[in-house]
């Protein structure tokens, strides 16, 4: 077996100004339906948002992921109808007083975003037995899952929005895309330049949903029963006070 030596490099850590990049990154990222622009996206450029989204961390380094980039308009059209029908059934699922307000929401970019992308997890990739798979098999969904939040906080940083699409039928994606039964489908992302994001979360400031109180969410030692949180009200969003709010309207 060969020797190889590994020589470890410098933990510094960063200074202010790139200390607040990456929580700015962080606090100010969005989901995002309809912001976006025609501009289109360079090869170069969704380059490096792949290239952050590979260096993401993997369990037994085992980089489970792939990335479908779909740019063909009849190909996203397709997709926009599975969506479509999907939509329809899950509308349905929500009581009569949320059933209007779910309707109103904007909750997908398909058609307006220049690019779109599916990103899947290969659970056959390193083979049966994967060192730190060996009792949690789900390893490398979660794994995958890291790709797609390095993938979103690098677009952050290049002024590009992502839109994450969950509403279909598994099967229509599978048909549509070609993919295998072994492969897992994890993300299917809207991608595109954006001039403007919401201050906070939309589905927040549509009524949604309210951000929890993290101070709720944080155990010591063990997990502890608690009281519902479901009243509390919100907590600011750390964002940008700078960023403008846009009409959720065309």
């Amino acid at each position: 077996m060969q020797n190889v030596s590994y020589r470890p490099v410098a933990a510094d850590c960063f200074s202010d100004d790139e200390r607040a990049a990456v929580y700015k990154a962080i606090y100010t990222r969005r989901d995002v339906r309809d912001q976006f622009l025609p501009k289109p996206v360079l090869d170069d450029i969704l380059m490096r948002l792949l290239d952050a989204a590979h260096h993401a961390p993997s369990v037994g380094f085992m980089q489970p992921w792939n990335f479908i980039i779909i740019r063909d308009e009849a190909r996203k059209a397709e997709i926009y109808r599975a969506f479509t029908r999907a939509n329809e059934e899950a509308k349905v699922l929500f009581g009569d007083e949320r059933q209007a307000l779910y309707a109103s929401l904007k909750l997908e970019g398909i058609l307006k975003a220049p690019v779109n992308l599916c990103i899947t997890c290969d659970r056959t990739r390193g083979g049966k037995v994967v060192l730190g798979r060996t009792h949690n098999h789900q390893m490398d969904l979660y794994s995958t899952v890291c790709a797609v939040q390095n993938l979103w906080l690098a677009a952050r940083a290049e002024g590009i929005g992502v839109g994450w699409v969950s509403i279909y039928r598994d099967q229509d994606m599978r048909h549509i895309l070609g993919i295998p039964g072994h492969v897992e489908i994890i993300a299917y992302l809207c991608v595109g330049y954006v001039d403007e994001l919401y201050d906070a979360p939309e589905l927040q400031k549509r009524g949604w949903a309210k951000r929890l109180p993290l101070e709720n969410l944080i155990f010591q030692d063990q997990w502890q029963e608690t009281t519902s949180i479901s009243s509390d009200l919100p907590h600011q969003d750390p964002a940008d006070a700078s960023l403008a709010t846009p009409s959720t309207s065309d």
